[in-house]
């Protein structure tokens, strides 16, 4: 029975740490998202560590207790120990891609996804190869092609601050068609400057087919010169 990790064995874990959470940082990072590939490969790989720590207690603690059998009930294994603290701990990393820009949350996907790779790395620290061969796989592919095959509706609020208010509507309406983009609702509102200026504020809750994003919607409307401000909400 093996009571210890060899050093070759854990270069191998270390190694296929370091692929694994390579290839999901490289998709990450061609898509410019906030963390980059070597954020993730460094997650991986102390969470990886972490494990052959943890790992490596146990088999010493075996070791004692069959050495000194008097004070076996003296040594206790506790695999979940070390990695409890990591699956917390990790957060904290997690909560700083994550970023709130007035009312909108980015980087809640890169959060999640460090927090996956921290497991990626367990599961090869502690010697789970095909765990962390299926996970790699299912995190690549949630990652990479879950909204090609599924198409979950975009439905934000739109908040467009516009003057000469007959040719914008015009526009915005022409376009929001053009685009096949749904207007679920629609608010208004008129404000009235000290030179007596109107300017206007409409906000459409709207939901975009699936080939459209909402910077490219802001990025077209913008090139009008009658639109003065674009804002995105949640709803």
């Amino acid at each position: 029975m093996t009571v210890h990790i060899s050093i070759w064995e854990i270069l191998e874990r270390l190694v296929l740490t370091v692929f694994l959470t390579g290839l999901i940082g490289y998709d990450r990072e061609q898509k410019n998202h906030p963390a980059g590939m070597r954020t993730y490969i460094l997650v991986g790989v102390g969470a990886c560590v972490i494990a052959l720590i943890q790992k490596d207690i146990g088999y010493s603690a075996f070791q004692m207790a069959r050495k000194y059998p008097q004070y076996a009930g003296m040594f206790k294994i506790d695999d979940a120990r070390l990695i409890a603290q990591v699956v917390s701990g990790i957060g904290f990393i997690g909560a700083g891609t994550i970023i709130i820009q007035r009312r909108n949350v980015l980087g809640l996907t890169s959060a999640a996804t460090i927090w996956a790779v921290a497991g990626l790395g367990l599961a090869v620290g502690m010697g789970d190869y095909k765990i962390a061969l299926a996970g790699t796989a299912i995190i690549f592919l949630v990652l990479t092609f879950l909204k090609r095959i599924i198409h979950v509706a975009q439905v934000k609020k739109v908040i467009i601050e516009f003057k000469n208010k007959f040719v914008a509507k015009k526009f915005i309406h022409d376009y929001f068609h053009e685009k096949n983009i749904k207007i679920k609702n629609t608010d208004f509102h008129v404000i009235r400057s000290n030179n007596n200026e109107q300017t206007y504020t409409n906000t459409y809750s709207i939901e975009l087919p699936r080939e459209l994003d909402f910077d490219h919607v802001i990025d077209d409307l913008s090139l009008n010169k009658n639109i003065l401000e674009i804002q995105t909400e949640d709803i």
